[in-house]
């Protein structure tokens, strides 16, 4: 049996067993070790955050956090559903605030991204330039909150917390840099088939960058999600009032309340009984939660779209 036969038939009882005998090594029993503790470290602050927010608030000053409740109770999340309506309702709004500033963001991100990218663009010089300039400088949140509510008049709007966020001149760049690396040939045949600018965009350039948009759509989202101090500028509607900033209220309602212990039991309340600890992290939860349970489904994409361009350099 010659070298090509042997390997042959080691390849055929691999695939038979479906598995390879690796020898031990130091090496890997260190890098397993290694990513064990990074998952752990990852895993067991989110687990210790879900204990305490159904841990007793006397329970945690007295024992300290424990991720196995003492006393178990659902007092803070029963005091943030106390208005379930009002809850749902800041849910609703942020999730609009959140699929709609996603697609346009990744829209403009695409747009700019594409032109700046085509090197047969008369004007990519200045464009690229205006673009890194504004990473640099900016005019600052006296004339951004000017523009918004005196100009714009887009305050007490859904669009005031969606336009200011829109354009990422950081994410641009990655968007060129990645739709730099597409082959220009492929474009040059579209033009000769007759396709217009509009055309190639969206039938070619986005279908190719979907690595890419899915990895500026999940940080898009994640921005978008957690936003709460547009709203705090320019919201005075208590109906348009998203879930982040409905959260940092009941916070500060319940550390004003704890902060002035001595003036609040003066009216017969006992403000020890309030769950401030708990509730943060309850807080905590309902804020991150959705998100945490969106993460895996663009994680491919997400390791995808940070390898691709090494791939292809």
């Amino acid at each position: 049996m010659n070298t090509s036969q042997a390997i042959a038939a080691e390849s055929v009882k691999i695939k038979a067993t479906g598995q390879r005998k690796e020898p031990f090594s130091v090496v890997n029993l260190l890098s397993h070790i290694l990513f064990i503790g990074i998952t752990l470290a990852m895993i067991v602050p989110f687990v210790l955050v879900i204990s305490i927010s159904f841990t007793e608030e006397t329970s945690i000053i007295e024992h300290g956090y424990q991720f196995i409740p003492l006393d178990f109770t659902a007092k803070a999340y029963r005091y943030i559903f106390e208005a379930p309506l009002v809850l749902i309702r800041a849910y609703g709004i942020t999730i609009i605030t959140t699929v709609i500033g996603t697609i346009l963001s990744l829209l403009v991100t695409a747009m700019l991204g594409y032109v700046t990218s085509r090197r047969d663009f008369r004007y990519r010089t200045p464009a690229s330039f205006f673009v890194f300039f504004t990473m640099l400088f900016n005019g600052g949140l006296v004339p951004s909150y000017i523009l918004i509510k005196q100009y714009l008049h887009l305050d007490n709007t859904i669009w005031c917390l969606i336009l200011p966020a829109l354009v990422s001149p950081f994410y641009i760049m990655v968007m060129k840099g990645f739709l730099s690396k597409m082959p220009f040939e492929i474009i040059e045949s579209a033009k000769i088939d007759g396709a217009r600018e509009i055309r190639i965009f969206f039938t070619i350039v986005l279908p190719l960058s979907t690595p890419a948009l899915a990895t500026l759509g999940l940080f898009l989202s994640f921005g978008f999600w957690n936003s709460w101090f547009p709203a705090l500028l320019y919201i005075d509607n208590e109906k348009l009032i998203p879930i982040q900033l409905l959260l940092v209220r009941m916070m500060q309602k319940l550390e004003f309340l704890t902060s002035n212990s001595d003036f609040i039991s003066q009216f017969g309340v006992d403000t020890s009984k309030f769950p401030t600890l708990s509730a943060r992290m309850a807080m905590a939860i309902l804020a991150g939660g959705p998100m945490v349970c969106i993460f895996p489904f663009f994680q491919k994409y997400f390791v995808k779209g940070l390898t691709v361009g090494s791939l292809k350099g």
